[in-house]
């Protein structure tokens, strides 16, 4: 194709002959035929096969000589590489400091997503279906089907509060992924999803499916003027427990206060995520969010 291209002035001057010069001879020719022949109905033959011979190789080599020039001015388009001057290196632009939470480990086995070791379920984050807390097979609900940690903190906590007179006890551990899906489709008939979404996890989204978590006495926020909650709320952390749902952050981790819902972090976050009171969410301190799609 290269070197058709660049004798393509020299084709276009033989199509110039073979498009003009033989058409016109052969309708000349065409016309001779028609004038000297004697017998009419032959002439006209022979004329009418000289002007379509004619036309024929007229047109033929128009179509050819175009489709040639076109491919010519298409591959003549073809770019050669550019070649780009090396230029002064510019100042890289000051990196802002990452900060603990951008430094985070997030990883995701086997469905179940961990940040730093910490399971993580919320709006954003889910469990499969087939997850189970240990010890809850043949379950869809269980107050003790908790994680060996987990069972170990609360019975520590209660015994601790028993001796000041104080009545701890878990109205709700595990539940299965089924178990939660028709708790909340329940509350969705009830007041719909958008209210439903403020308070129950979706199934798949609930703490309750790890054996992390657990509901302690009254399910309700008058629990967090009891003795009781009052000692939870300033005392949990040291098992190892944290209040999963503080007053006022809503919109970080996705429902409304939960004065009664604690979930088994390990010691050390624990005593983190208290804050002197002023409790942290798993989504702050990991910078996560928590939202359905």
């Amino acid at each position: 194709m290269e070197k058709i291209c660049e004798n393509i002035n020299k084709i276009n001057n033989i199509y110039i002959v073979i498009k003009y010069i033989i058409p016109i001879l052969l309708v000349i020719i065409g016309f001779l035929k028609l004038v000297m022949i004697t017998n009419t109905k032959k002439a006209i033959k022979k004329f009418i096969i000289y002007i379509t011979l004619g036309l024929s190789i007229a047109l033929l080599s128009f179509l050819t000589n175009k489709m040639l020039n076109n491919k010519c001015e298409a591959y003549n388009k073809i770019e050669e590489p550019k070649i780009i001057e090396p230029q002064e290196k510019q100042p890289e632009p000051q990196q802002e400091q990452k900060t603990v939470k951008e430094e985070n480990k997030i990883e995701t086995k086997d469905g179940v997503t961990y940040v730093d070791g910490i399971m993580i379920v919320n709006k954003t984050y889910s469990l499969p279906k087939s997850f189970r807390a240990p010890n809850s097979e043949g379950y869809e609900f269980c107050t003790t089907c908790l994680t060996e940690e987990t069972l170990n903190a609360f019975n520590e906590m209660q015994a601790d509060a028993s001796a000041l007179g104080l009545n701890l006890y878990i109205s709700s551990g595990f539940r299965s992924y089924t178990y939660q899906e028709n708790l909340y489709n329940n509350y969705v008939a009830q007041d719909g999803i958008e209210e439903a979404d403020t308070y129950s996890a979706r199934p798949g989204h609930s703490e309750h499916q790890t054996g992390l978590a657990f509901d302690l006495n009254t399910i309700d926020n008058s629990f967090a003027d009891t003795e009781e909650g009052k000692w939870v709320k300033d005392n949990c952390q040291k098992y190892g427990l944290i209040l999963r749902y503080p007053k006022g952050k809503e919109n970080m981790t996705g429902y409304q206060y939960e004065s009664w819902h604690l979930r088994y972090v390990g010691k050390e976050l624990a005593e983190k995520l208290y804050n002197n009171g002023e409790w942290i969410t798993l989504e702050e301190n990991f910078n996560l969010t928590s939202t359905y799609e």
